[in-house]
């Protein structure tokens, strides 16, 4: 990479970005889901090995079958929101690796360590999901991560019979600015990091 991205850019992806609990009655395509899925899968994963796995639940039929699983907090908004997002992990990932990182036997390096199975497919499914946030931010929508839901619920109706677990859940759509809290602080640099 040879330039930095410009103020807009980074205020767009970041400083400006909110997380949003209302969003305004504006679909979101299908199409912008693609295009966010087709830059998201190039941030990196370790040994490539793309263990995430995105349910964008917009449909009311689909929503009905989430619904049961939330929390009441999370009820109304995740309802109300254009899309869902489910984001999960396939247990199973390594069984594409020799399609993925064809020059090493990595999957030999999973297979029957269900140790490392489960941390690798937690933290790079976990990266792949913060992709996405940046990804939709990218594509001109906001976000609303949340936990405050029921994992096995979930996995019951969206992944039964599959290696499939979720982990988190994300809604999309164009935020309602007017229904924003003002931004919460952050931990300053010399709080949260040091340079060795």
């Amino acid at each position: 990479m040879s330039s930095v991205l410009n103020d807009a850019a980074l205020d767009q992806l970041f400083r400006a970005a909110h997380t949003h609990s209302a969003f305004l009655d504006k679909p979101v395509d299908d199409a912008t889901l693609q295009a966010m899925y087709d830059v998201l899968k190039f941030g990196p994963t370790s040994a490539n090995s793309s263990p995430a796995r995105f349910v964008f639940v917009k449909s009311k039929a689909a929503k009905e079958r989430l619904a049961p699983a939330l929390s009441e907090g999370n009820l109304a908004k995740t309802m109300a929101a254009p899309v869902t997002v489910i984001v999960a992990h396939d247990m199973a990932f390594y069984d594409r690796l020799p399609e993925l990182f064809p020059h090493a036997d990595a999957r030999s390096w999973f297979a029957g360590n269900d140790a490392l199975i489960q941390t690798t497919a937690f933290r790079n499914g976990t990266l792949q999901g913060a992709y996405l946030i940046l990804a939709a931010r990218a594509f001109g929508l906001d976000c609303g991560p949340m936990s405050g839901f029921d994992n096995a619920k979930v996995d019951a109706a969206f992944f039964a019979g599959t290696t499939v677990k979720s982990n988190f859940l994300i809604n999309l759509g164009y935020g309602d600015a007017s229904k924003l809290h003002p931004r919460n602080p952050r931990l300053p640099f010399a709080d949260a990091c040091q340079i060795a």
